[in-house]
């Protein structure tokens, strides 16, 4: 299988926090990764870490092949321009756990944004690209309401169809339905399965325990910001090695 995103002993502080520790895997092309852990366990941070939006004190991140935000000269890391970053980072769908769309813009806007002013793309094939999307997430018929006019389960759908709007390699999804209310966790969730049934590569930082047994490939368990523990799902929620992975699990499976 072709390594999608390979993290190698990654560490990242705060001052003196240490939200990372000598973190390493591997999300292999067409694969799903569950990142479960507790808070402040380090999860959304190395999320971010992937495409760059917080910097590494060590280690590397690459998505396919390529270092993200970096270039390698011999066994040097250097950080790249803004316009460069951009461009290497436009290979990777984010998807945030408060939405983040501009309130100022259209449903449809906002899902032309980036193909439009990252890509460079016609605004007419822009638009008809946006409206695609906002069909597969069935919202065509809101594509000209602003995010204050839909739910917080439409708007979550807007930001992932802004994501696919830009043709991603893979895409990152931190705790996308930790902000919804519980009716309407389930669209987005579907999306999500809809999106893994087509092969798209995907990391998903989750708190929904039994959509990560039935959606991940492998799941991870992230705590103090080490990995603990990786594992198909059925092993992870089934028989875990670690004492920290069956304390957290017992733990929330009973909340």
């Amino acid at each position: 299988m072709v390594a999608a995103v390979e993290i190698t002993n990654v560490s990242k502080s705060y001052g003196d926090v240490e939200v990372l520790v000598n973190a390493s895997l591997v999300v292999e092309a067409g694969t799903t990764l569950g990142l479960i852990g507790p808070s402040g366990a380090g999860k959304s941070t190395l999320l971010r870490c992937i495409n760059h939006l917080e910097t590494i004190d060590s280690g590397t991140v690459e998505v396919h092949g390529k270092p993200v935000g970096y270039r390698r000269e011999g066994n040097q890391l250097f950080e790249l321009g803004h316009s460069e970053i951009a461009r290497r980072r436009a290979d990777i769908g984010m998807v945030f756990q408060l939405f983040n769309l501009f309130p100022h813009m259209t449903a449809i806007e906002n899902v032309m944004a980036g193909p439009v002013y990252v890509r460079g793309m016609d605004k007419g094939e822009a638009r008809t690209v946006a409206m695609e999307h906002l069909r597969a997430v069935a919202l065509e018929n809101r594509a000209d309401f602003y995010p204050s006019e839909l739910s917080g389960g439409q708007q979550q759908r807007v930001g992932i169809a802004r994501a696919l709007a830009m043709d991603p390699k893979v895409m990152l999804l931190d705790e996308p339905t930790s902000s919804l209310d519980p009716e309407l966790v389930g669209s987005v969730l579907n999306v999500i399965r809809e999106l893994k049934a087509s092969g798209m590569t995907m990391v998903v930082v989750s708190h929904e325990m039994q959509f990560a047994r039935e959606a991940a490939d492998r799941v991870v368990f992230i705590d103090h910001g080490e990995i603990v523990e990786e594992g198909p799902p059925d092993k992870i929620f089934g028989a875990p090695e670690r004492e920290r992975t069956r304390a957290f699990l017992q733990r929330i499976l009973k909340a």
